[in-house]
């Protein structure tokens, strides 16, 4: 018996260390994530929905490299500039498209959890504008932006929206397009007034010297936000009411600067109500990410007419053109937050899993103000 005791240990002990040797050599297996990934294209033509996305797990390295950082996600901005990222060309020279089964990526934040970069520590909140759509990431330090918390009152998500890129649209679009002047008794019209960029130019745009600021949206609840919270002296309803009626009655001097974030029949509208030397700020086109059209769409000849005649400017508006204004313009953004002159809303949808349906809502005009996908917190 105690022979085959002796027998039974020995093989006992030369199995842990085949085990100790198996664990000692097999290369690691890295931390287990969730990322989302570019599942399928919906097609130029095509309307996106939530099952173009894909949820899937995956691993990164357990170590990080000199000059790199592993973070947590918190925040991912979900924005309509993504619509033309999901086709083989995006038909921009400024924006990559999407690979399919490749994570996608955008605006986000996050929480440094292990630091090897000289300037950001444990703890600290950063930014960037590629962030990858997963649970933890390890990024190169160097491509992300510090966060203070205290200018946004602590809504970190805030840099992603009214005090990041979105604010910044709003705010360089209308000083650099729109020509407003204080005193001058302008009006300005705001189409997809409830989305994350219109709510924000409206507000602005009073801030910036526009004596009168009407609204278009697609329901009565988004109206009623314009009108009651942020501060638009009136808006349109275009699913139950006459646009160009409604214009007529509410800006009975003309309009003279068109915060244009829609397209289509809805700006032809506008347009055809605008005053002599007025101004349009091409900011989005929502109406048309769907149809395989040049950006900015042509109007059509009647509309186009018009504009020449009366000559209304309508030039292409792209934010990063303007990157050297960006400290002074975001100061002034928080500012007016802090103060409570720029009132912010968002749509916040939590989890990773749903980022596709909310993309999808986004596209569909789901959402009022920003569009936020709580990842962590």
């Amino acid at each position: 018996m105690f022979f085959y005791k002796k027998i039974y240990v020995s093989v006992l002990q030369t199995m842990f260390s085949f085990v100790e040797i198996q664990r000692r050599i097999a290369p690691k297996a890295g931390m287990i994530i969730q990322r989302v990934v570019l599942h399928s294209r919906p097609g130029k033509n095509g309307v996106p929905v939530a099952e173009n996305f894909r949820l899937e797990q995956s691993t990164i390295a357990d170590t990080i490299q000199a000059g790199q950082v592993r973070v947590r996600t918190l925040y991912l901005s979900v924005d309509p500039y993504m619509r033309c990222r999901m086709n083989e060309d995006t038909g921009s020279d400024y924006l990559l498209p999407w690979q399919l089964s490749e994570v996608a990526d955008g605006g986000g934040i996050g929480i440094v959890e292990e630091s090897k970069h000289d300037n950001l520590a444990k703890g600290d909140f950063v930014i960037s504008f590629s962030w990858p759509w997963q649970t933890v990431a390890i990024l190169d330090g160097s491509l992300l932006q510090k966060l203070v918390p205290q200018l946004v009152n602590g809504h970190l998500s805030y840099f992603l929206g009214a005090a990041g890129i979105t604010g910044l649209t709003a705010l360089l679009g209308i000083k650099e397009k729109g020509h407003v002047a204080a005193g001058a008794n302008q009006t300005m019209v705001v189409s997809g007034a409830a989305g994350a960029c219109g709510s924000l130019a409206g507000q602005i745009g009073r801030l910036e010297g526009c004596s009168r600021v009407v609204g278009i949206a697609g329901t009565d609840e988004k109206c009623s936000i314009l009108v009651q919270e942020m501060g638009f002296d009136a808006a349109i309803n275009y699913k139950k009411e006459d646009v160009a009626e409604q214009l007529r009655k509410l800006c009975p001097g003309g309009v003279d600067v068109y915060f244009d974030n829609v397209g289509g029949d809805i700006s032809d509208t506008v347009i055809s109500q605008m005053n002599r030397n007025s101004h349009i700020i091409l900011c989005g086109q929502i109406s048309q990410y769907n149809k395989d059209v040049p950006y900015p769409p042509p109007l059509p000849p009647d509309i186009e007419k018009i504009q020449k005649e009366r000559n209304i400017t309508r030039e292409r508006f792209l934010v990063l053109n303007y990157m050297d204004k960006q400290e002074a313009s975001v100061l002034q953004l928080c500012q007016w937050i802090q103060e409570g002159k720029l009132k912010v809303r968002e749509t916040m949808v939590e989890g990773l899993a749903n980022v596709g349906a909310a993309f999808q809502s986004m596209m569909n005009g789901g959402n009022i103000g920003k569009q936020i996908v709580l990842v962590s917190k």
